[in-house]
């Protein structure tokens, strides 16, 4: 007889017979050891007595399965994907022979065939992309490579924090160490402004896929496709012919004054700070403004005529600006940072 593959529980039906034959044990703890009846027991010796180890194998082994699908099924779903989908992937060779040629059966069953007959190559089994080592910039400062990696850096003597890393590309220098709670936008903020201050602007920062500095959609709708970081790193605003810039849907107006008045056209830099606030500089200098948002509401005239007296007018309308103020607040849509801001724009108690 030719060579036989068990299993591991026809292995163990091989022990329980040798030790059977042996009279090592009887045929009440064999059934008890391996689960079945004294019957199934008898059956199990007299097969192991008359064909050894052998007769213990299953008998549907090496016969094929009543569930499996016909030869012609199977050449003519490879035969469809060689001449017309070679260059498809199972799950859509799968819809594709099962939308437009009628094949009922599994992507996985699809998947196992096209493996089979060579057609489609395993995940685990395909070549890894080389990836060659990348030359260092040739300049100090011409790109700098910011990272964080959280750890008990201080053991039991303090909470488990994330250290800020900046190094220079071309030198490996450490250019900026910082300790922080956690990989935050603040905490690259605060790092960044540091680095800034002593080190100077670089030509370009090199970072990982952190959501702080990649933004995960592709296309975000009506957006530019950076995060708040990307965008601090070009957070500048050209000043309008009106003395106006927006910045995050918040129209600031400057102050009507001979100076500002020059600034017509220029680009300004525009610095929000961790509690929300908003400092507007041009060539270092501080730029007195207001917020304005864009959309303030507008009291319609046949609103103003109701009212006889201004007095009440006016308090008319500040009760339904305060009103519409609580209302955006209560907007789930908008950052706290956001609602911060029209708390402190429209006086409301924080």
């Amino acid at each position: 007889m030719g060579h036989v593959t068990m299993s591991v529980k026809e292995l163990d039906r091989v022990q329980l017979m040798t030790r059977l034959s042996e009279r090592r044990l009887t045929q009440r703890h064999a059934a008890e050891l391996a689960g079945v009846t004294e019957r199934q027991v008898r059956r199990w010796y007299r097969r192991f007595k008359r064909d050894g180890a052998a007769g213990l194998v299953s008998r549907q082994c090496g016969q094929a399965s009543h569930r499996q699908f016909p030869a012609e099924s199977r050449a003519r779903a490879l035969d469809l994907v060689r001449a017309r989908y070679a260059d498809f992937g199972p799950t859509l060779a799968h819809q594709t022979l099962t939308e437009e040629h009628g094949l009922a059966l599994c992507v996985e069953t699809l998947r196992q065939w096209m493996i089979a007959a060579e057609i489609w190559l395993p995940r685990a089994q395909r070549l890894r992309r080389s990836h060659p080592p990348r030359e260092r910039r040739a300049c100090r400062g011409e790109l700098v490579q910011i990272d964080g990696c959280a750890r008990a850096w201080f053991e039991d003597r303090g909470p488990i924090c994330t250290l800020l890393v900046y190094v220079d590309d071309a030198t490996g220098s450490l250019m900026e160490l910082r300790f922080a709670e956690s990989e935050s936008t603040f905490a690259y903020f605060a790092g960044t402004r540091c680095y800034l201050e002593t080190q100077g602007k670089p030509v370009a920062f090199y970072s990982d896929r952190l959501s702080v500095f990649r933004v995960a959609r592709k296309e975000p709708a009506g957006g530019s496709g950076l995060s708040q970081f990307g965008r601090a790193m070009q957070e500048q605003r050209r000043v309008s012919t009106n003395l106006t810039l927006t910045h995050n849907r918040i129209l600031y107006v400057l102050e009507d004054t001979v100076e500002h008045r020059r600034l017509r056209g220029h680009r300004v830099t525009v610095h929000e700070h961790e509690d929300g606030t908003i400092t507007i500089r041009y060539a270092g200098r501080v730029l007195p403004h207001r917020a304005h948002p864009k959309d303030t509401a507008r009291i319609t005239q046949g609103a103003i005529v109701d009212h006889k007296r201004l007095g009440a007018t006016l308090q008319w309308i500040a009760e339904r600006q305060r009103d519409r103020d609580q209302q955006r607040v209560a907007n789930r849509s908008l950052t706290l940072r956001q609602k911060q801001r029209i708390r402190m724009d429209a006086g409301l108690p924080a």
